[in-house]
């Protein structure tokens, strides 16, 4: 059954497409390809404008149009999301008020993982005591006690790195 949904849809969007080019040549409509990144296939402009922008026009060939979708308005657009509007429609601002508890709230939630990251680094140091870190009993091969204090310096490493782009995050907020 789902296989001859699927393919009533395909033979319905090719029967689709290919009424597309029968109305645009009913029409009389010249549709152009202008070159240049990106490409562009138009019917919006005049033959001098296609002629100046070096623009060729199809007969002959099949066009689709794919119609766009509106993008809808994100959650922080609107009453609801704390957006107010300002100047034109399009335009969106946030509320200082509401900028200024996100900026604080990012920075509260930053400290407490710089807190974290702090305390985690301190123990890792602790076990790792200047490279020489205690032998545990399941080490009598030595390059298991290599690999494991390989893995702590690497710990270590990735710590101070995560603690040094918190710090980033956290200068780059208004004080």
């Amino acid at each position: 059954m789902t296989r001859c949904k699927s393919f009533l849809l395909t033979a319905g969007a090719a029967g689709l497409a290919l009424l597309v080019p029968a109305a645009v040549v009913a029409q009389g409509v010249a549709v152009y390809r202008c070159p240049g990144p990106p490409v562009l296939y138009t019917d919006a402009i005049s033959a001098d404008e296609a002629r100046a922008r070096s623009c060729r026009t199809i007969e002959g060939a099949p066009v689709t149009v794919i119609q766009g979708v509106k993008p809808r308005p994100g959650p922080a657009s609107g009453p609801s999301g704390g957006a107010a509007s300002a100047g034109k429609p399009g335009d969106l601002k946030v509320d200082p008020a509401a900028q200024r508890q996100r900026d604080s709230d990012a920075r509260r939630i930053l400290e407490s993982e710089l807190k974290r990251e702090d305390d985690k680094l301190a123990q890792l140091r602790r076990e790792y005591n200047n490279g020489e870190p205690e032998r545990r009993g399941d080490e009598r091969n030595f390059q298991n006690y290599l690999d494991r204090v390989a893995a702590m310096k690497a710990g270590i490493a990735r710590s101070e790195s995560d603690i040094a782009a918190i710090k980033r995050e956290i200068t780059k907020l208004p004080s």
